[in-house]
């Protein structure tokens, strides 16, 4: 229904808004596939396999994105200890910018394991995602409810 110039327009804001995601969360996160330029196709896929060392998973990067109001991405698929995302062109750069954010607190958030600052078992990320019974009920965790269940970024 777009046409010929419709759907190539489309592919270009598709590849332009992987690459800028790719941009954003450079030196934060490994990207995979780059080409000689840097650049990459309609997807970005980055590497959550060396945070295996301080006990976290793939999984638990895509949970705390849950908590960010964010559909977990694709995991370890086509690579194990991978996410892939893979914005469509419809994406506003708010909504690009609102997803950077989400995945550099999340490595922030692993930083502060890797650096001892947090219990490496029970701190916002290993615990995601945070459900509405965490909003509701008791609270014994020795973050605040505010940092499990509003990330910096998330909608409230």
């Amino acid at each position: 229904m777009m046409g010929g110039a419709g759907l190539t327009q489309a592919t270009r804001v598709a590849i332009l808004n992987a690459n800028y995601i790719a941009k954003r969360l450079e030196g934060a996160y490994n990207i995979l596939f780059t080409g000689k330029n840097g650049r990459i196709a309609h997807e970005c896929i980055y590497v959550t396999r060396p945070f295996a060392e301080v006990g976290v998973s793939v999984d638990d990067s895509a949970k705390r994105l849950i908590d960010n109001g964010f559909q977990a991405p694709t995991m370890s698929w086509p690579i194990a200890g991978t996410l892939m995302v893979e914005p469509t062109e419809s994406e506003t750069k708010a909504e690009l910018d609102r997803f950077c954010d989400a995945m550099l607190a999340i490595r922030e958030e692993i930083r502060q394991i890797e650096a001892g600052e947090v219990d490496a078992e029970n701190n916002p990320l290993k615990r995601a995602p945070h459900t509405v019974e965490d909003l509701v009920g008791d609270w014994d965790r020795p973050y605040s409810r505010e940092e499990g269940c509003y990330p910096a970024g998330a909608f409230r």
